[in-house]
């Protein structure tokens, strides 16, 4: 029996050895180095082709990025699962897509249904699999020759080749997905993009710290004799991944390297490096690849026609500039700047808009803004894009992104919010959680509330406040603070209506300067409904954020130099930042940021089954009643899952957060001038388990419009 434990035991032991050699290690034994290798897709100087019945054909990339993140989950805890992947994958395929990008490592759910959905899928989707680095890794070895910044990136490699073979096993971390990555998904693999958003300080520190440097030679990749420091250890990234999966399993596929305007090929005029602070060019046109290298390499960008704008600047803007209708159109040009530079294919990584209520950049050429777009706006601007990317012949291009993302924050509002618990409702002033075609609306089956005349919404809700002919109801989910305001005999022509909000005994005023109304209550904000074009929210200048964060740059004075009194009646429009210089501040100091009124309220509906449907509608007026929806941001709530709001900025010199369990909200008219408005309480409560239910936006299916009749023509139904 002792003999039998001990054999059993040694077995076990060497089993364990050779799987975690196996499965956990880059460990290989080549046994077949004769082995030719093989590879379905190869490339020329302008195009992708892929291997079908024994013959390569164009590969045109039509494709959609996929995140990692849900609501209620950040993108590092991996919490797809298989089942969501399946069926994103068959909408995203209905869609008229034939490639998805990841930008790092998924959880094993992602390929098993890759691999479910394709495996007898004559038209299948294939895949563009990214590789990013960690900030850790950029931001503590800046220099990127230092080996534990490269050998980082190169460990990785090894694991996402044996991963999409089907041959790893990993375990829970933050910078991957984990699980046992056993289906073999390799047959629909395009190719690779590695690395992501380049700091532009490791790569010019790179650069300058090694000057002189040797390049680099491989079996695969080399670099020219212009090759930076940075560009040689890209190169030796890329011939790393290409020697291991050559000479482990015998394929090779496309390799490309991320890359973004800021970190571009090209030299702008000093004006615009300066004030953009351009400070590094990648050129993949240094990395070349050898004979032995049967497969091919891109370049790839993601191009936004409003980030970062370096051509809008130009001060000269010759006729290549302009479209067919003799429009200046700076996208198309950058996208011609490219095109005229590499010897390459070209793909268009990232392109779109979010359908986001905030903005956070201007499109000054054709209004393809970085928010403040309708869910139509998003399709029509993407059908756009996609039409001047492919003018150019660029290789394909990628939408971004699939599905909206409540994890991210936004350079202009990141301030306003705490991005621990940001995963837990939907910020709708965020521009970067609306990217989505995929919405993930409030509610398990249907969002509380939609501004569209419906009242049936309001059948039990009990109002908060009755003042005379008036009154306001509330409700709340995870995106907006709804309200119900009757006004009997409600003329929407004449009558002005005032709605006060306090949220904070910190500070406030009972009395509203420019309106002229007074309150029993210090209100925060008030919400001024004076028809469809008109209405608004304005904040209390001792809590307008944009006041305390931004000040030195829109007024050129210290926030706290002179901070406004507590209880101050001047009521501000609330504004958000979009640049925190002008150009022209090169030359001309005394120029102010950009800004623009985000406190506007929109007139519409919002209910996406109306055929007037608006998805930026903020209230809807029908007879005696308006419905009204206040994102939680805009009324300075930095946490509404825990009911947290922003304590007084000239108190804590920034951004503090406090909690509350109630606010007060108060109904009037201009009639009612001179007659102090009455304010009532309103209990809140916080969650910590979020309500969602998917819905395709209508960019959708503008998208799967262009795209199908794209395929019909080009099999000439």
């Amino acid at each position: 029996m002792k003999k039998f434990l001990i054999a059993t035991g040694i077995i076990l032991i060497l089993a364990l050895g050779i799987n975690y050699v196996l499965f956990s290690t880059n460990f290989f034994i080549d046994l077949h180095p004769k082995t030719p290798v093989t590879t379905s897709f190869i490339t020329d100087e302008e195009n992708i082709y892929i291997l079908k019945n024994g013959q390569y054909e164009k590969f045109q990339i039509k494709g959609v990025n996929i995140r990692s993140a849900i609501p209620g989950k950040f993108g590092t805890d991996y919490a797809i699962e298989y089942d969501d992947y399946l069926r994103w994958l068959k909408q995203i395929k209905e869609m008229g897509a034939n490639t998805v990008r990841v930008y790092q490592i998924m959880n094993v759910d992602f390929y098993n249904a890759l691999y479910d959905f394709n495996k007898d899928n004559e038209d299948p989707l294939y895949l563009l699999h990214g590789l990013t680095v960690s900030d850790y890794v950029q931001n503590s070895h800046i220099d990127a020759k230092d080996e534990d910044f490269y050998k980082e990136i190169i460990k990785q490699t090894y694991i996402l080749v044996d991963i999409i073979h089907g041959k790893r096993q990993l375990v829970l971390n933050q910078q991957s997905g984990y699980g046992f990555y056993m289906k073999d998904i390799s047959p629909w693999v395009l190719g690779y993009i590695l690395g992501s958003n380049w700091n532009s300080n490791t790569i010019a520190y790179t650069d300058r710290l090694h000057k002189v440097h040797e390049g680099y030679s491989g079996k695969y990749m080399y670099t020219t004799e212009d090759a930076t420091a940075f560009e040689s250890v890209l190169a030796m990234i890329g011939d790393t991944i290409i020697t291991y999966e050559s000479a482990r399993y015998k394929e090779q596929r496309l390799v490309s390297f991320f890359n973004w305007p800021s970190t571009d090929p090209f030299v702008y005029p000093d004006y615009i490096t300066e004030f953009f602070k351009k400070c590094a060019e990648v050129d993949v046109e240094h990395i070349r690849t050898t004979d032995a290298f049967i497969s091919g390499h891109f370049a790839s960008y993601h191009a936004y026609p409003y980030y970062p704008g370096y051509l809008n600047y130009f001060e000269n803007k010759d006729f290549w500039f302009k479209d067919a209708e003799g429009n200046v159109n700076t996208y198309t040009a950058y996208l011609k700047m490219l095109k005229l530079h590499h010897s390459i294919p070209i793909v268009i990584t990232e392109f779109g808009v979010p359908t986001s209520r905030g903005m956070a950049h201007e499109d000054t050429n054709k209004g393809y803004n970085q928010g403040r777009n309708t869910e139509y706006e998003q399709g029509q601007i993407i059908v756009n894009t996609y039409e001047q990317i492919k003018s150019v012949d660029c290789a394909g291009s990628l939408v971004y992104v699939w599905q909206d993302d409540w994890s991210l924050t936004t350079w202009n509002t990141q301030h306003s919010v705490d991005e621990r618990r940001c995963v837990y409702w939907s910020d709708a002033q965020s521009s970067d959680q609306g990217f989505g075609i995929l919405a993930f609306d409030p509610g398990e089956k249907k969002v509380l509330c939609h501004v569209d005349g419906d009242l049936s919404e309001w059948f039990g809700i009990v109002p908060v406040g009755v003042n005379g002919d008036m009154s306001i109801s509330m409700q709340y989910d995870e995106k907006f603070i709804y309200y119900l305001v009757y006004k009997k005999d409600y003329d929407r022509e004449r009558d002005i209506l005032y709605i006060p909000i306090d949220i904070t005994r910190k500070s406030g005023s009972n009395y509203c300067k420019q309106h002229d109304v007074r309150f029993d209550c210090y209100a925060d904000f008030l919400i001024v409904l004076n028809g469809i074009n008109d209405s608004r929210v304005l904040v209390q200048e001792r809590y307008d954020v944009l006041r305390a964060m931004y000040n030195q740059y829109i007024a050129g004075e210290n926030p706290h130099s002179r901070p406004p009194h507590i209880n101050s009646p001047v009521f501000n429009k609330i504004n958000l930042i979009l640049q925190l210089e002008a150009l022209e501040k090169v030359n001309h100091p005394g120029i102010k940021a950009q800004v623009y009124e985000t406190g506007i309220l929109t007139h519409g509906n919002s209910n996406p089954a109306h055929k007037e449907y608006n998805s930026l509608a903020d209230f809807h007026i029908a007879g005696n009643y308006i419905e009204l929806r206040i994102p939680w941001n805009l009324l300075n709530f930095s946490d509404p899952s825990n009911m947290f709001i922003h304590d007084d900025y000239y108190e804590h010199y920034g951004v503090e957060s406090i909690g509350i369990d109630k606010m007060y909200v108060g109904i009037g008219s201009a009639d009612s001038r001179g007659h102090i408005i009455e304010m009532f309480p309103f209990s809140l409560k916080g969650w910590n388990k979020v309500t969602y239910h998917e819905r395709l936006k209508a960019s959708y299916y503008m998208i799967q419009k262009m795209w199908t009749d794209e395929e019909r023509t080009a099999d000439g139904e």
